[in-house]
């Protein structure tokens, strides 16, 4: 009888090892955008590109980004297994200070929630800093 129960508890656990889930798996190409240093009004759209390296469909349900300044736009649709798609992100380039921010994706993927970060500076050409000034008035001299 022991070794009936032992049989039948190696047998359920076998089957249970086999019949595995499919599941999605987002894999991004890159984790960061750096805008390096802009100019105040320049186009604050950069892409983040995604594949779904899984085995089923991708649902991406939201992304959501620390501040207002920073817009992000999901795919409409699923991405497939083996497909690509991308997380367009609007930063306000009218805010002259550095960037960084951080973009939250949520989905059904094996890992749910994937932080993405903006890093960059906006600067205003119309303002000079005084150390900037200074050398320029030395080499007119």
């Amino acid at each position: 009888m022991k070794n009936l129960i032992a049989v039948l508890f190696v047998g359920l656990m076998s089957v249970g090892a086999f019949a595995q889930e499919k599941v999605a798996k987002i894999e991004f190409k890159t984790d960061v955008i750096d805008y390096g240093t802009i100019e105040k009004g320049a186009d604050g759209v950069r892409t983040f590109e995604f594949t779904n390296t899984g085995d089923a469909p991708l649902v991406i349900s939201n992304v959501k980004s620390t501040c207002g300044c920073t817009v992000p736009k999901k795919p409409k649709g699923p991405i497939m297994p083996g497909e690509t798609g991308e997380i367009e992100v609007k930063y306000d380039t009218k805010r002259v200070n550095p960037i960084r921010k951080t973009i939250t994706v949520f989905s059904n993927a094996e890992t749910p929630t994937v932080a993405l970060k903006i890093k960059g500076l906006v600067v205003d050409p119309n303002k000079t800093s005084v150390l900037e000034k200074k050398s320029k008035s030395m080499l007119e001299q």
